[in-house]
Formats: C-alpha cells, sequence, structure tokens
C-alpha cells in the first residue's frame, strides 16, 4: 500500500474519491470537478489517497493554515474502503499525515472523530492524539454542507 499526495486534477481520481464519499458520511456530498480542481490547487489543501496496484482504498485530508497563534493543521474525512478495512490504511495515512504535517511546520493537529466510530478513535490514540477537554460546535451556513 502506497499513501500518495494528489497535487493535480485527473478524472479517475474525482471518480474514485466520490465513491468513497458514501461511506464516510450519508450526508456527504460528491464531488464536482472544480471541487477537486479546488483542493489539489490550494497550498493549505493536502489530499492524501491509499493506492495498490491502480486502486484506491481510501483517503484523508490534511489542512494546514497560519493563524496568530502557529500553524495548526487539521485532518478532515478520513474514509477506508468497507472492503478494505482493518487492514492498517487508516493507520498508513493518519501516519502519512503527522509526518506531512510536521513537515510543513504545524505546531499540532487536530481532528474529531464520532465516539460511535470505535476502531478511529482507537487508532487516533495509537497514534497518539490525546482527547481534549472541549467542546465542538458548528454553525451551518449552507444547508448543503452541514
Amino acid at each position: 500500500m502506497k499513501i500518495i499526495e494528489i497535487t493535480e486534477y485527473k478524472d479517475e481520481l474525482l471518480s474514485a474519491i466520490n465513491g468513497l464519499l458514501p461511506q464516510l458520511s450519508d450526508a456527504a456530498q460528491l464531488l464536482t470537478k472544480p471541487d477537486l480542481q479546488q483542493i489539489v490547487s490550494s497550498p493549505t489543501s493536502h489530499l492524501l489517497l491509499a493506492t495498490k496496484n491502480n486502486e484506491f482504498h481510501g483517503c484523508l485530508m490534511l489542512i494546514i493554515e497560519q493563524t496568530v497563534t502557529g500553524k495548526k493543521a487539521w485532518i478532515e474525512d478520513v474514509v477506508v474502503d468497507s472492503k478494505v478495512r482493518g487492514k492498517g490504511i487508516g493507520r498508513l495515512l493518519t501516519e502519512s499525515a503527522i509526518a506531512l504535517a510536521e513537515k510543513l511546520g504545524a505546531n499540532t493537529i487536530d481532528l474529531t472523530s464520532r465516539p460511535t466510530r470505535k476502531a478511529a478513535n482507537a487508532l487516533y490514540k495509537k497514534a497518539g492524539f490525546k482527547l481534549r477537554a472541549t467542546n465542538s460546535y458548528r454553525h451551518t451556513v449552507n444547508s448543503v454542507n452541514n
């Protein structure tokens, strides 16, 4: 299994990611070509894909931003194809994101995970993430992207 960062748009990548998104969330909206083009051209967005034998098995978004309190990273939209879960792909994606965030100078990496995602939460703890005593709030601006 190889983890690659996607840095240019290709139709097959759009198809692969859109094949994974329904496994991430029932509410996940499929990406359009302009969506993916914007992601791969953004200096703050890093799309990592797990691939083997020209098949895509998972993805993860790493976002890195300079804030007034330092350079911070967020991991978002982690999904591994249900056909290959439990084979260490989520671990490889997470380790790759941590290494990239470190290389790019991030001071911290944050992520959220629903409590019902037991395997994912165990993975993040093994990877060194600590549960924070914080509240997580969301304000929905556009009902399409909740």
